[in-house]
Formats: C-alpha cells, structure tokens, sequence
C-alpha cells in the first residue's frame, strides 16, 4: 500500500516524479521536482475533439451507462417477482409484489441518479430530458425550462432509449425463464384513462426533479434521495393500473427485446410526455411569481 506524506499528490502512473511539482500543506513551498508540472494526459483521440463534441459524447455515454444500470436493476426485480410462483393472484395484483416493484424503481433511481449525478444530471428518462432541455417525459420537461440545450437532449434521448433497450436485452438474456418486464394496463384500466394516470404520476415526478436538482439550495446535494422517492410512491399508484412507466426509454426496451407492442404502446410516450409538460408549464408559473419570496429563510443556514 503507497502511503505518501500529508500535502502530496498521489503519482499517475504516466507521470515522471521528477515533474511533480507538490505543494507541502504546513510550508506551502514547492518540493520535489521542477517547478513546472506536466500537463495532465488525456486519451489522444478525445484531446483532439472540440470540447462541445467531448462534452456531447461525455454526457450520452453517461446517460447510456446511467440508464442502463436503473433499468438493468429495476427490471431484474421486477422479472423477479412476475415470474414468481404465486398462489393464483392475478398479475400485478399482490400488495407485496408491488411494493417490491416499487421499491426496485425507487432504489434503482435514487443510487443511479446519485453515481452520474454529477456528470450529466442522472436524467436516465427522455420525459425528463426534454424538460429539462425545453419542450418531449423528463427530456421535455429540462429542455422546456431550459435546463438543457436542444442538441444535448436530443442525443440524450437517443442514450436513453438505447440504454433502455440494452437492459432489456442483457436481463432476457442473463435471467432464466421469460422476460415479464413490459408495461400494461390491469385491474379494468381504461386506455384514457391509463394515459392520464401516466401524465400526472410522471409530472409528480418531473416537479420534484425541477425543485430538488434544477433549483439549487441547501439540499441539492442530496437530490436523488427526494428524487427516488419520488419516483417510489408514483410506481406504488402506478404499478397496478399501468404498469408505472413514467418513462418512454422504460416501456420502449422491453417491446423491442421481445419484438412486441400492444396497441396502446402509444400511451407510455404521450403521457409522460403531457407530464413532462404539465410540470414544466407549473414550475415555470411559480419561478415567474417568484415563489422564493414567499418563504425567503427557508434555505438559510439557521432554518
């Protein structure tokens, strides 16, 4: 094990340490070395990209990744307990079985948003891509708001879908029998009104991403917590009746693995979509009537 003294900077392999250039913690002089240190060394080809493209493909890698380990976890949960033997209840209807899919989702979000938080945002969720970047379920909704430019969401969402899909094949392909993860109606759930519940479950979650990541204040740091429980108590509602998409990238990967779309697939698109939507159109009506002023100390360091 390399112990090195306090005030030093651990050497990279690539580096010589007769260029290391160390500032000691108690003297602040220089030590070791020449007092120029060598530029960091970067992979040759992404040196000579343009720091907009770097930038670009550093964030669809993140959000592939990202979007990839979220489902990949949900997903295996959820194949899990549907193809559990059960004792003749009807699928999705167990109050257990939901709140382990619930939790799947929850967990899986709040732990993934956290890793890759702070590289592209932790979106994982072309709804809340295009929130965040301007106007298509989070993707709408970060777009809409402008918290991210329309180029970036674009390749986002494309990061997202095909990480979508990517779970879906890795978990049909790793867990043994059939894969049991796509989203449907149940319980007599109306096609309308299937749309619906996915609009208002999805803005829910869209809002508490604007007001926890997009607003910066005290707790930032801690936003995926909020951010996955969020998203825990929407599946519990949500589970049953639609499947709890809330995510185009979650519904699209499955129908794609297994070569499979119900007629209503639709649905799983529009309404995040209209949530994404809803959401942004109220978290910009409160920036604009300057909610901060109504409770001004709330983020003080003595509230």
């Amino acid at each position: 094990m390399n112990v090195d003294r306090p005030g030093t900077r651990i050497r990279m392999p690539w580096e010589s340490r007769s260029r290391l250039k160390v500032r000691s913690v108690t003297s602040g002089s220089l030590e070791d070395g020449n007092s120029t240190a060598p530029p960091p060394r970067r992979i040759p080809l992404i040196s000579r990209c343009p720091k907009t493209l770097k930038n670009h493909l550093v964030a669809m890698l993140s959000e592939f990744f990202g979007t990839f380990m979220f489902l990949f976890f949900a997903f295996g949960g959820t194949n899990a307990v549907n193809t559990a033997p059960t004792a003749g209840e009807p699928l999705n209807a167990n109050p257990a079985k939901l709140l382990y899919i619930s939790l799947c989702f929850g967990m899986s979000l709040m732990v993934n948003a956290w890793v890759f938080f702070r590289i592209s945002g932790g979106l994982f969720n072309p709804a809340v891509t295009m929130g965040t970047y301007s106007l298509t379920a989070v993707w709408i909704g970060m777009m809409l708001v402008g918290a991210l430019n329309y180029v970036r969401g674009f390749l986002i969402i494309i990061s997202q879908i095909a990480g979508g899909i990517a779970a879906s094949a890795v978990i049909y392909g790793l867990l043994p029998g059939p894969l049991n993860i796509r989203t449907n109606l149940g319980g007599g759930t109306t096609v309308v009104q299937g749309l619906f519940i996915e609009m208002f479950l999805t803005a829910e979650l869209v809002f508490a991403i604007f007001m926890l990541a997009a607003e910066k204040h005290k707790a930032t740091f801690i936003a995926p917590v909020g951010i996955g429980i969020s998203l825990f108590i929407a599946e519990l509602l949500g589970v049953y009746y639609t499947g709890g998409s809330l995510n185009p990238a979650r519904s699209f990967g499955p129908c794609v693995v297994l070569g499979s779309f119900s007629d209503y697939h639709w649905i799983y698109w529009v309404g995040p979509i209209l949530g994404s939507l809803l959401a942004s159109a109220f978290y910009l009506l409160v920036k604009a009537l300057e909610y901060e002023t109504v409770n001004p100390d709330q983020d003080s360091v003595h509230s």
